[in-house]
C-alpha cells in the first residue's frame, strides 16, 4: 500500500533474460501486486520471471511488509476475465507476483493492456507501469503515486523534457523525435502542457481504468499517445512528472521509418475521433468547426497553388493570382490558431506538471 491506495505494477517483458529478474526483486514493498507479462519470449524470460518470483516472495516472507500486505486473491489462475483469458495464461499468484504468459506476441502495448485487464480483475487503486529492462529509477515511483494519492489526477506520467538536466541526458536523435511526436500528440490529445508522451512510466487511477475501453486500446509502440486522447475524451486530468533521462547502451528496436507514419496516421485518426466525440456529439464547442475551417482553407491553398502551378506549365493562361492564394493561407492559419488557442483553454484545468 503506499498513502492508503493499494499499488499494482505492469511489468511488459520481451527477451529481457538477465534483466528482468533484477528489475522484479528491486520493486518497492509498497507494492501489493506484479503482473509481470511475458510477450512470447525466445530466450530464458519466463523461466527467469518465475525464479526471481519465488526469490521475492522468499524475501517478503521474511520481512516486515508481508504482515500489512493484502492479497486479494481474486485473479483466476489461467483466466481471469474473458477478455484476459483470450490473450494469455494466468500463473497462479506468488506471493505478490502474477506470471502472466501472452498466447502471441502482442508487443509492449498489448502487454500493458493485459496488464491492465489484470490489475482491473483485481480493484487495484492505483497501476504503474514499468519496462522490464532495468531503465527506470523506481525510487521515483512515488512521485507519480503522490498526484493519484492526493486527488490532483487521474493518470500521471514521467517527462524527460521538463528539465533542462534531464534534457541533456537524452541522445540528440531520441530528443528530436520525441520533440516532433511531442508536438503531434499535444494537437491530437488536447493536453497542450504535457510533454514526452512516449514516456513509458506512468500510474493511472482504478477510476480511469473502468472509465476508458482498456480493450479498445492501441497495441503498436504509439499505446501511450493513444491513451493520452482517450483520457482527454474522458475528462480525465493528466499529471507530468519531472522524470531523469536514463539509458545505458541498448539499442532501440523501433524502425522509425515504420513508426512515424504509422504513429502520425494514428494520430491524426484519433484527433478527429476527439473532435467528433468530445466537441461535436457529447457536447458542443466552436473549436472542432474552426479547426476544419482551418484545415480546409488550408488545403484549398495547396489545391490553388497546385492548379496554378500547372496552367502555367501547360501555357493556358488561367489560374488562382498569388493574392487569393495566400489569402487562402492566411485565413487557414488564422482559423488553426483561433481553434489551439481555444483548444488550451478548455483543458488547462485538466493539466498539472510537478518539477
Amino acid at each position: 500500500m503506499y498513502r492508503d491506495l493499494s499499488v499494482g505494477v505492469v511489468m511488459p517483458a520481451y527477451n529481457e533474460e538477465g534483466f528482468v529478474g533484477d528489475v522484479l526483486c528491486e520493486m518497492p514493498d509498497f507494492v501489493d501486486r506484479l503482473y509481470v507479462i511475458d510477450d512470447r519470449s525466445s530466450d530464458g524470460t519466463w523461466e527467469e520471471i518465475l525464479e526471481a518470483a519465488r526469490e521475492d516472495a522468499h524475501s517478503d516472507s521474511n520481512g516486515d511488509s508481508s504482515a500489512s500486505r493484502e492479497d486479494t486473491g481474486r485473479l483466476v489462475a489461467d483466466g481471469g476475465t474473458s477478455a484476459l483469458s483470450r490473450r494469455a495464461s494466468v500463473g497462479e499468484p506468488i506471493g505478490r507476483v502474477v506470471p502472466i504468459q501472452h498466447r502471441s506476441n502482442r508487443g509492449a502495448g498489448g502487454a500493458i493492456k493485459t496488464g491492465y485487464l489484470a490489475a482491473l480483475e483485481e480493484d487495484i487503486d492505483a497501476t504503474v507501469t514499468v519496462d522490464a529492462d532495468g531503465q527506470m529509477d523506481l525510487s521515483q515511483m512515488p512521485r507519480l503515486l503522490d498526484p493519484l494519492a492526493e486527488g490532483e489526477a487521474d493518470y500521471a506520467k514521467g517527462n524527460r523534457l521538463l528539465s533542462a538536466e534531464y534534457r541533456a541526458a537524452m541522445p540528440r536523435f531520441r530528443f528530436v523525435g520525441n520533440a516532433l511526436l511531442t508536438f503531434l500528440t499535444k494537437i491530437a490529445s488536447g493536453y497542450w502542457k504535457t510533454m514526452d508522451p512516449q514516456n513509458g512510466y506512468t500510474a493511472i487511477s482504478n477510476v480511469a481504468l473502468e472509465a476508458i475501453n482498456v480493450e479498445g486500446l492501441y497495441e503498436y509502440y504509439g499505446y501511450c499517445n493513444d491513451l493520452l486522447v482517450t483520457l482527454n475524451v474522458h475528462n480525465l486530468r493528466v499529471a507530468d512528472v519531472a522524470m531523469p533521462a536514463v539509458y545505458g547502451d541498448e539499442e532501440s528496436s523501433i524502425q522509425y521509418s515504420e513508426y512515424i507514419p504509422k504513429v502520425s496516421t494514428m494520430l491524426l485518426r484519433n484527433f478527429l475521433w476527439r473532435l467528433k466525440t468530445k466537441h461535436l456529439v457529447l457536447d458542443f464547442h466552436p473549436l472542432a468547426l474552426f479547426y476544419l475551417i482551418g484545415a480546409g482553407l488550408g488545403a484549398a491553398g495547396v489545391v490553388a497553388t497546385g492548379l496554378t502551378m500547372i496552367t502555367a506549365l501547360l501555357s493556358i493562361g488561367i489560374g488562382v493570382s498569388a493574392s487569393s492564394i495566400l489569402l487562402l493561407f492566411v485565413a487557414s492559419a488564422a482559423f488553426l490558431l483561433f481553434a489551439m488557442v481555444f483548444d488550451m483553454g478548455e483543458h488547462e484545468h485538466l493539466e498539472m506538471q510537478v518539477r
